[in-house]
This record gives C-alpha cells, sequence and structure tokens, in this order.
C-alpha cells in the first residue's frame, strides 16, 4: 500500500524532526535509545549546526536540549567519512564550550550525549549498537573511581559517567533481526523504512503518522526524491572507488610489503588505494560535466580538491 512508504530517517531529521511539532518522533527514538524518558525542550541553533554546505562546522543534525538541561546530539551520516571519531569528539567538545558562558563555574558544564546514526563500516565489530564513555578504572585493583565533590554545602561522590560525554555508535547496516524490540523496531525502520503497522514503540507510532511519503507536497516530494537518488548514485560512486581501490591497494601493498618485509604494507596500500579511486572517479566525473556539487556529494571531496584535479 502506497501509505506504508515512509520517509527515509536521514531526510527527515534534516527537515523534519526541527519542527516542534515533530519533537516527539525523536523523543520516542532517544527514550528506547538512553533507557529513560526523554524530553526536548528545544533545538539549540548554532556554528555546530549551520546550514551552510561548506561550513566545517556542519556536521550535527540536531542539537537538542532535554528537560534535565543536557545536551543531546543527533547525526546521520549516509557514507564512509575520514577522521570520523575525531570529528564527533570535536562536535561533543564545541557543544560543551558554546554552552558555557564564559565566568561560569565549572559546574555548569553540561553533560552530553552524541549519537550517530551509520550508513557505512566504520570498522570490525558484531554489534549494531556501541556505546563508550570515559571511566578511571585502577590499573591494580581494577575499581572505578569516585570524586568526592562538594556540593550545595554537602560532600557527595560522583561518578565520572555523570559527567562525562557519552558515545552511541548505531551501525545500520550491521542489523539483520527480526525486531522484536522497541530498539530493534527502530533499526528496522532506520535500516528498512519499515513501522509495524500495531507499533507501539515510542516515536515510531508518532512516525507512521508524520512521516508519511504521500503526505509531503509535489514540491517536498521531488526534493526528496532527488535526494534519494544523490545518495543511490553517492554509493555506486564510492562502491566502484572501493573496488578500484581495494584492486590497486592489494598491487602496491603487495609490492611494498614484500620490499619491506612487513604485513602493514598491504594495509596501507589498501587505504592509499581506495582513496586514489575515489580520486578517479571524481575526475572521471569532472570530464563528463558532472556539476561540481554533485561531484561533491557523491564523492566526499572538497571543492578545493576537485578544482585541482
Amino acid at each position: 500500500m502506497e501509505k506504508d512508504k515512509y520517509i527515509r530517517f536521514d531526510w527527515a531529521v534534516k527537515r523534519l524532526l526541527r519542527n516542534k511539532a515533530n519533537f516527539d518522533v525523536l523523543e520516542g527514538l532517544l527514550t528506547v535509545l538512553l533507557d529513560r524518558q526523554i524530553h526536548i525542550i528545544d533545538i539549540l541553533e548554532s556554528e555546530s549546526n549551520q546550514q551552510d554546505y561548506d561550513d566545517k562546522f556542519n556536521r550535527v543534525d540536531i542539537k537538542a536540549r532535554d528537560s534535565k538541561n543536557e545536551i543531546i546530539i543527533v547525526e546521520v551520516q549516509v557514507t564512509r567519512e575520514l577522521y570520523f571519531l575525531e570529528r564527533i569528539l570535536y562536535g561533543v567538545a564545541k557543544a560543551i564550550t558554546e554552552h558555557m558562558a564564559l565566568g561560569e563555574l565549572y559546574s555548569e558544564v553540561k553533560k552530553v550525549y552524541s549519537i550517530s546514526i551509520l550508513y557505512f563500516d566504520i570498522g570490525k565489530g558484531n554489534d549494531y549498537l556501541y556505546h563508550g564513555q570515559n571511566t578511571f578504572t585502577g590499573v591494580h585493583t581494577g575499581d572505578h573511581l569516585q570524586v568526592t565533590v562538594k556540593e550545595r554545602d554537602a560532600l557527595v561522590q560522583r561518578l565520572p559517567s555523570e559527567i562525562f560525554p557519552e558515545y552511541f555508535l548505531i551501525r545500520v547496516n550491521e542489523f539483520d533481526k527480526v525486531a522484536t524490540t522497541p530498539l530493534e523496531e527502530w533499526l528496522d525502520y532506520l535500516k528498512n523504512d519499515y513501522i509495524r503497522p500495531d507499533t507501539t514503540t515510542p516515536g515510531l507510532k508518532e512516525a507512521r503518522e508524520k512521516l508519511v511519503y504521500y503526505n509531503m507536497n509535489p514540491t517536498e516530494r521531488a526534493d526528496y526524491d532527488r535526494h534519494v537518488d544523490a545518495i543511490m548514485i553517492q554509493n555506486d560512486v564510492l562502491g566502484t572507488a572501493k573496488l578500484e581501490g581495494k584492486i590497486e591497494g592489494r598491487i602496491e601493498g603487495r609490492i611494498e610489503g614484500r620490499a619491506e618485509g612487513k604485513a602493514e604494507g598491504k594495509a596501507e596500500g589498501l587505504i592509499e588505494g581506495e582513496e586514489k579511486g575515489v580520486f578517479k572517479v571524481a575526475r572521471n566525473m569532472k570530464k563528463m560535466g558532472v556539476p561540481l556539487d554533485t561531484i561533491v556529494l557523491s564523492t566526499g571531496l572538497t571543492e578545493d580538491e576537485i578544482e585541482r584535479l
């Protein structure tokens, strides 16, 4: 049925979920993921989530403040990026400093949650959800340090987990289960754009009403269709580049590995070869007269890098 066609989450998070009327969809995802009721107060606008494509800070899709005055960053990445971990660290650090006024006490530092929804392979691992946070563990004893602080004239024990940012990496492509839990239902939507008709999962029952493809007007649908087409082209381009890079990388890696007698030569050759493959595809697209913005979107290269080809 046509009514069962839902808008992709990567489009919704940029265009629809920033609207206060649609906060309940995002609140549902965060409630399921963080395992506590989340209520979004507002969306924070700052240099970290500007709309200019060329702005190096334009990586955060949504930066929200919840009822506990904590900051939640949500971003969706469709294709692989170099230095991804460094970038999410930078985004969290920027969020902390942006929302602490000059001269405020360090006790006013906001707790930040960074949630990355990834549609590409970032490494080895068998799970589709990973969680990370700073902890201090005894080198010899293995215990976790609790810090004694004075708060409201009382000494209290505080764990680093109450202060330091938390990172969630959702590896969408690794999800291959039959959805039986609320989190799995959300993954089924994120990967397959499918929502059960009888769902009671927070956020998804609202999405069934608010993220229906045919509820968009013709202009919005045309924009959305172009977005989906661009993703398909992008994945094809990068898939080709990856294949070419692997072939070239294996050859270079074997030569380098034999010359140096080191196993890492092959791995370095693979990475270098894959990067060369992306540049080769961009060069071919440029020769074909493909618009610059399309090449940028499809390859992940900057305009300057493409202009120099």
